[in-house]
């Protein structure tokens, strides 16, 4: 081999070892890449619910906000089954590159003790993004009852032990309706139903005595005139409901409840879009025209950090675990 042989053949080589280096290297440049550009293409949001419920409605808001604030489309999804369980756990097969989200409400930690063999674990198979907002559950009946405030109910509900049903149609109602019962010391009929939209005909019409729901459930039926509130769950009244006395203050200690609306991807996402995401919530819910929607619903939009969040999964893991214990929550 001459000499412009050998010079050419190391050059070559030379070529094809920085080339070889390159290939390695960019597994390591892409997601960064990916990272930086995200949002790229329109974002699927999972609500694990049916339509119209107030999950489904704070999500869509949520997702306009977000769309015009990142410059892409935030679609939302309804995978509604199995009290969330179906679309959950098609989030969690989903990749981890932030173009899959969902939206769940404090249902989700409960699942574990409400369902067996889930086919996911709550905390583990998710990444927490941010937690949008809070609201109690709120003890309606119809706008003709004879109940007129929680005392009424509960005087009742002692005269007749067994003959007044509450209405559920969750995991969250069907808890509170249960530890309502247990604290105050009545016997009371639990009727669980598909979603609030399958029993407000009934309430409405005087057919069911009293339903748990959402805040965001009940305001348009009280803007309606057709249900007036008996009590609210939380530990101090609705900056929404100032008239509504607490389940504490009717005289039922320990009954308390505040559920959230929650934001999740599937686990192991980039801690950088995971920032991202939960900055741009935040920022979000503190817009003019999403926080009109949510006080007509009587919710109250969040600043938690992801840590926070984090943490506070943890606990209420840990209350769901004793509630379990107690025998408080439904099965099934």
């Amino acid at each position: 081999m001459n000499k412009d042989h050998t010079i050419l053949a190391s050059a070559t080589r030379r070529t094809l070892l920085g080339a070889g280096l390159a290939a390695l290297a960019m597994p390591a440049i892409r997601p960064a890449w990916a990272q930086d550009k995200w949002p790229s293409k329109p974002v699927r949001v999972v609500v694990p619910y049916a339509p119209g419920g107030g999950t489904d409605v704070t999500t869509r808001a949520l997702a306009e906000a977000l769309g015009s604030s990142l410059g892409q489309t935030f679609v939302v999804e309804n995978r509604a089954g199995a009290n969330g369980i179906v679309g959950s756990e098609a989030v969690m097969h989903s990749p981890a590159d932030g173009y899959t989200l969902m939206v769940v409400t404090s249902t989700h930690v409960m699942s574990r003790y409400i369902t067996p063999n889930i086919p996911f674990d709550p905390l583990k198979d998710f990444t927490p993004i941010a937690m949008t907002a809070r609201y109690p559950l709120v003890l309606m009946t119809a706008a003709k009852s004879p109940f007129n405030s929680l005392g009424d109910l509960l005087k009742a509900a002692k005269e007749k032990p067994g003959a007044i049903a509450q209405g559920t149609s969750d995991a969250q109602s069907s808890f509170t309706a249960n530890q309502f019962a247990k604290r105050a010391g009545v016997e009371m009929i639990e009727i669980p139903y598909r979603g609030s939209g399958a029993y407000l005909a009934e309430l409405t019409g005087g057919h069911l005595p009293v339903a748990w729901g959402s805040t965001a459930t009940a305001m348009p039926l009280l803007g309606a005139g057709t249900v007036k509130v008996l009590a609210i769950s939380s530990d101090k009244r609705s900056a929404f409901l100032p008239d509504v006395p607490t389940l504490a203050e009717g005289g039922v200690q320990g009954a308390d409840f505040t559920g959230w609306f929650g934001m999740f991807a599937p686990a192991k996402l980039p801690e950088a879009i995971a920032e991202k995401l939960n900055a741009e919530v935040l920022k979000a819910m503190e817009t003019p025209a999403l926080k009109e929607r949510l006080k007509n619903l009587a919710v109250d939009p969040t600043d938690l950090s992801r840590a926070a969040f984090a943490s506070q999964l943890v606990e209420e893991d840990k209350r769901w675990q004793q509630a379990d214990k107690d025998g408080l929550l439904p099965k099934g």
